[in-house]
């Protein structure tokens, strides 16, 4: 079949900035299976420009697809821009299918069907087996209720079928790596640059991240060959810097430490950013080293507040003098730290920034990203804040960089005038300037200056936007009649299925030096 894979334009600020964009990995992923059964696939990346939505348009009516996809990986954000253009889409070519996934149609895909008659079906979960199977049934016009994963429309009314099996083994689907030009796409201060994933999924129980029940659990790929796919991006295509989209990719050590070895025994010169967790990092200060070696050259530190009572009730599962521990190690071996702090889980107020702001500069972080809490109906922070009020209606907004829910003591201005002052303080003191233009490591100083580069190229957006802009209200509904009823009780959208292995004899129970990690415990 024809198939055309629509990547929308974002909203955010950062997507804006030229020379700093990425492939979209998720449609990628789904683009790799729909190639090797045969069909002809095309990628349009709208981010690249960013394209019009005139312009998007005349591309899709060119192509004349038989069949469309569009998702994107600011599934909550994006969601209007993919409303908007599905709707010219359906204007302009009448019989084409449109097929919509991501984290946001996954778990809204009631909603959507029923106010957006131009969307035909909803992939709920990950995509590359259920599409390839979707595909195949619409190809040869069979029953889509027979495609586990999906939701539709017949007769009026909409079909949810059983959730898609959780793909056990990640290798057994590759990456579409030639729907893209590789040279287009850059990051980290104009390297050539690509997502990839290692792993999917996390095993700690947060209650405000939307992407943990998403994935069900844990699951990794095979360190060798995850390894030689970077090598042959290096190689192959001048690849220079890996952005790992893994939530948590460091879960297991062993594993972690046989994919840094293995990274390190194809001698390339390769930047690896991505994310973890500070106990994670703790956890490994014997292996930190293999870590530098293997290319990784920061790492997000997700630490979220720091305020010990607010991380319990988060179900964060860390604690302060970890994540300060965690900073100090990077440190030492040339890993930059860059934390995250959402500013409003709670209600705040003057004391409350006052505390934060001492705290933080007592972790010393070498980059701190501040965020204003998100909630999503599917998990379990809703329930806590969903009687609280929400102050801005425009759905592009809930992107994490913008306030979207009233704090009783703080107007939104003064929260934002203490946000942009904490972050001053944080990357103007002397020891940040420090090593952003004196500190001997050549690589942590090119990514401390290329973080202040792109804080400068942000600041005066997000200072005109918020003042002239943004339009927050007053008198807003409350989060769970803006969104509706929690649904954290549908979480995981996935069907996990555990095989039973067999009982182990005491004889090889104790000739194990270590008993291998058990992911169905997860």
């Amino acid at each position: 079949m024809n198939i055309l894979i629509v990547n929308p334009p974002h909203t955010a600020i950062g997507s804006r900035i030229p020379r700093e964009q990425l492939p979209p990995l998720g449609l990628l992923c789904v683009g790799g299976p729909l190639l090797d059964a045969g069909h002809d696939v095309t990628l349009l990346d709208a981010e690249l420009g960013p394209l019009s939505h005139t312009e998007i348009v005349r591309r899709v009516v060119m192509h004349c697809p038989q069949v469309l996809l569009i998702g994107h990986s600011g599934s909550t954000s994006a969601h209007p821009t993919v409303v908007e253009l599905t709707r010219r889409f359906r204007a302009e070519l009448p019989n084409l299918t449109i097929i919509y996934g991501g984290v946001f149609p996954t778990y809204h895909f009631r909603d959507i069907l029923a106010h957006e008659p131009q969307l035909d079906v909803i992939v709920r979960g990950e995509g590359e087996a259920t599409v390839s199977k979707l595909i195949a049934a619409i190809e040869c016009g069979d029953d889509l209720a027979s495609v586990e994963g999906i939701a539709f429309r017949r007769d009026g009314q909409i079909v949810e079928t059983p959730p898609a099996r959780m793909i056990e083994d990640l290798n057994a689907y590759r990456v579409g790596w030639e729907l893209i030009d590789p040279k287009r796409y850059s990051y980290y201060g104009g390297k050539r640059a690509v997502v990839m994933q290692f792993s999917r999924g996390c095993p700690h129980l947060c209650n405000y991240c939307g992407q943990r029940g998403f994935w069900a659990r844990w699951r990794h790929r095979d360190p060798q060959k995850f390894a030689k796919e970077i090598a042959w991006l290096h190689r192959t295509h001048g690849v220079e810097l890996i952005n790992l989209a893994d939530e948590n990719p460091t879960v297991n050590k062993a594993i972690w430490r046989e994919l840094c070895e293995a990274i390190i025994a194809e001698n390339i010169n390769v930047t690896i950013i991505g994310s973890t967790r500070a106990d994670d990092i703790v956890r490994d200060a014997d292996i930190l080293h293999l870590y530098r070696k293997a290319g990784i050259e920061r790492f997000l530190l997700g630490m979220e507040n720091t305020d010990e009572a607010t991380l319990k009730k988060i179900r964060k599962g860390s604690a302060t003098t970890t994540d300060r521990e965690a900073i100090r190690l990077m440190r030492q071996h040339g890993i930059l730290s860059l934390a995250t702090w959402v500013t409003d889980f709670e209600e705040i107020t003057d004391r409350d920034f006052v505390h934060s702001l001492r705290q933080l500069l007592w972790y010393d972080s070498d980059q701190i990203m501040s965020l204003y809490v998100t909630p999503h109906r599917w998990t379990g922070y809703y329930r806590i804040a969903a009687s609280r009020r929400v102050i801005q209606l425009d759905q592009r907004k809930w992107d994490y960089k913008h306030q979207v829910l009233e704090t009783m003591h703080m107007p939104p201005w003064r929260i934002f005038l203490w946000v942009k002052f904490i972050e001053l303080v944080m990357q103007a003191r002397p020891k940040a300037l420090w090593r952003s233009f004196l500190q001997p490591d050549r690589a942590a100083r090119h990514g401390m200056r290329w973080f202040t580069r792109m804080g400068r190229r942000v600041l005066f957006h997000e200072w005109w936007n918020f003042f002239f802009r943004d339009r927050r209200v007053s008198d807003g509904p409350t989060l769970e009649q803006f969104w509706g009823a929690p649904q954290d009780h549908q979480e995981i959208p996935l069907n996990i299925f555990r095989q039973r292995k067999p009982a182990k004899s005491a004889e090889q129970i104790v000739a194990a030096d270590s008993p291998p990690f058990d992911y169905n415990q997860i």
